[in-house]
This record gives C-alpha cells, sequence and structure tokens, in this order.
C-alpha cells in the first residue's frame, strides 16, 4: 500500500459539504478583505488558544515578523532563537531589522535549550524567540524563567503546535505574544498562506491590527506605516470550520503516534521523546537514524512518503554563509540534520497506514 507523507485530499471529502458551504458564504456576502468570516475566526482562534486577541495575517511568517515589530523590535536590537527551525524564523527577525543570536538544542526534543540562554545574552538582547518544533511546545518554564531574569520579551514560535499544551497552557498562551502559521499541511491548515498572532496585551494586539493593513485606523485614516498582510476572508471562512475539528485531529495524532512507538520499539531508530506534562500534537513525527537518506530511498521504492525537517543546519545554509558561523558550533542541531526522517503523518491515517510504514522500516534493517 502506498502511504502519503501528508493527504489533504482526505481531510476535504470528509468535511466537504461545511467547507463549500463556508465558502459559498463569503463569495454570496462578496466581502473578500477583512469581512465578517475574519473577525469571527480571530475571536474564535483567541478562545481556542485561551488568550484575549487574535489578529489574523497573510501567513506564519509574518506573524512573527509582524509581532515582533509590534513589540517594538527593531534595529540595534537583538533576538535569541534556536539553530534548529526553520529559516522563517529568522528572517523575520533580520526583517525588522534586528539581529538573530542561535543556540544550538535539546538532544531529546529538538526544541531551544534553556540551560544555553544566560551565555548568549548580550546587552543589545530584546527577545527570546522559542520554537515549539514539530508539534512539541519548548520547556516555557525555563525560558521564562530566564526572560523575568533579563527583562526580556517572549514570543512563541508556534507555527507548527496548534492545540498543544505545556503543564495545561496551551502554546501561544504563555509569552507575551506568539505566532501561528495555517500554511496547508498543518495541524490546522488553510487553503493557501495564513497565520495569525495571538497575545494577551490589547496594546499589542491593536498595533498589529494597523500593521496589517497599512496602518489605516480606519480608510485612509494611517496613523502609521504599515503592510498589506491581512488574513483573507475565504481562507478564515475555512479555518473556522477546521478549527471546531482541531482537539479531535491532534488526538488521532498522537494515536497514530502511539502506534509507530509500538511498532518501532525495537528497531535501531530514535523515537519522538515528549516532555513531562505536554501535550505534543504531532505535526511531524521524526525519527533518527545514522542511515536516514538510504532509509528514505528505501521507503520511497516503495511508495511511503517522508520528508527531513531539516537537512542543513540553518546556521551553515547559504543565506547566512556571511555571518561566520561555522561547523561544529551547533553540534546537536548539526548531527540532527544527517539523521532526522519525518514518517507520513496526518489525522486520517489508520492503523493499516502504520503497519505498512513501520512493516517496511523493519525489512529494511532486517536487510541490514
Amino acid at each position: 500500500m502506498a502511504v502519503p507523507f501528508v493527504d489533504l485530499k482526505a481531510q476535504y471529502a470528509a468535511l466537504k459539504p461545511e467547507i463549500d458551504r463556508a465558502i459559498q458564504a463569503v463569495v454570496d456576502r462578496c466581502d473578500f478583505i477583512l469581512g465578517q468570516a475574519v473577525s469571527e475566526f480571530e475571536g474564535e482562534f483567541a478562545r481556542f488558544c485561551e488568550v484575549r486577541h487574535a489578529i489574523g495575517v497573510a501567513n506564519g511568517t509574518d506573524a512573527l515578523r509582524l509581532g515582533l515589530l509590534a513589540a517594538g523590535i527593531g534595529p540595534g536590537d537583538e533576538v535569541i532563537t534556536a539553530a534548529n527551525t526553520f529559516i522563517a524564523t529568522t528572517e523575520a527577525i533580520s526583517q525588522t531589522g534586528a539581529a538573530f543570536r542561535l543556540v544550538d538544542v535539546d538532544e531529546r526534543t529538538y526544541n531551544l535549550n534553556p540551560a544555553l540562554l544566560e551565555e548568549a545574552i548580550t546587552p543589545r538582547t530584546k527577545a527570546i524567540l522559542p520554537v515549539h518544533l514539530y508539534g512539541q511546545p519548548a520547556d516555557m518554564d525555563l525560558i521564562l524563567d530566564v526572560a523575568r531574569r533579563h527583562n526580556l520579551l517572549v514570543m512563541e514560535d508556534a507555527c507548527q503546535a496548534h492545540g498543544a499544551r505545556y503543564k495545561g497552557r496551551r502554546a501561544g498562551s504563555m509569552g507575551h505574544l506568539a505566532a501561528f502559521s495555517f500554511y496547508p499541511a498543518k495541524n490546522l491548515g488553510a487553503y493557501g498562506d495564513a497565520g495569525a498572532v495571538v497575545t494577551d496585551d490589547e496594546a499589542l494586539a491593536r498595533k498589529l491590527d494597523l500593521l496589517r493593513n497599512h496602518g489605516q485606523k480606519s480608510k485612509y485614516e494611517h496613523v502609521m506605516e504599515g503592510y498589506c498582510s491581512r488574513l483573507d476572508t475565504l481562507q478564515a471562512a475555512v479555518l473556522r470550520v477546521k478549527l471546531r475539528h482541531l482537539d479531535e485531529w491532534n488526538a488521532r495524532r498522537r494515536q497514530v503516534a502511539a502506534w509507530y512507538n509500538e511498532r518501532l520499539a525495537d528497531l535501531p531508530v530514535v523515537r519522538p521523546h515528549v516532555l513531562p506534562d505536554v501535550e505534543h500534537v504531532y505535526h511531524l513525527y521524526v525519527i533518527r537514524t545514522e542511515r536516514r537518506d538510504a532509509l528514505r530511498e528505501f521507503l520511497a521504492a516503495r511508495g511511503i512518503g517522508t520528508g527531513m525537517h531539516y537537512p542543513i543546519p540553518l546556521p551553515l545554509t547559504e543565506a547566512y554563509s556571511g555571518m561566520g558561523f561555522r561547523k561544529g558550533q551547533f553540534p546537536v542541531t548539526e548531527r540532527l540534520a544527517g539523521e532526522i526522517l519525518s514518517l507520513p503523518m496526518f489525522a486520517e491515517m489508520t492503523e493499516a497506514h502504520v503497519d505498512e510504514v513501520a512493516g517496511a522500516i523493519r525489512e529494511f534493517f532486517a536487510g541490514a
């Protein structure tokens, strides 16, 4: 049986009548820019995240960038983040005019290692940007403790962690603000690009509302220069439908992960490590093996899709070749880049799908 890495068609088939009605309602109203569905989704997503405000923007990268700008991050500032992340995290920092400082990640969780934060702080440091990678929140108590002692802003990159919990708290509700991406393959995915910033801070929410829409207080009344980064009304309508199913889908993902954990337990791969008191939502199910490339080719030949998140260490990517990063500077991140393999993961996966993937992995190692 072929097993895709992700199956967006299966999800749409299950929701087709609801999705089609929601889209048609927007078309009937013709309120395509900051329409009714946007404000409705913002209220519903804020409640879901257990915060007071959600501000819809065009994509997850803009959520990071505009969130930092709204918080006053700019030229001369530094923001600390994890070396093991997608470039959107760091380019959002750079695009505010600030500089980013990278710290290595925890060997078990692959998230920012809080023990390395203190030594990365300089007089220019203004914020910490932890990434909730693969769907597991970073160790926020330790990060927030460092931030409080040094009077630093904390912005969560929750772009892979919709609905996750850390010690009972939703991802996105622990820092001063948080960014979410609704890229189609996310746990909560739109049918195109979309994103949001969430916060409990009324002043930040007001500024974000201005920044996303040309700095407009009302039409043609511009109180600042802003950006054109509005959550599309059609996307908001889709997201409203999907949000009602998100907790159920995340529970299914945890079941799929449990099946994987059981079937891979005796094989020479490193399975995901979940912190105590954390509710992982498994945006990705990532294993590690030194034979990653050979295993990936073996699975592909059997029609099993996989991914690599991320195969080139971010500090060693060409975009940052002039920044003085060197091999060996981030040993855990660099080791992960050569070993990580993301297995098929989506809420509609069945036990038979997992048996197919795990059986192929077992066959690969049996022939070693």
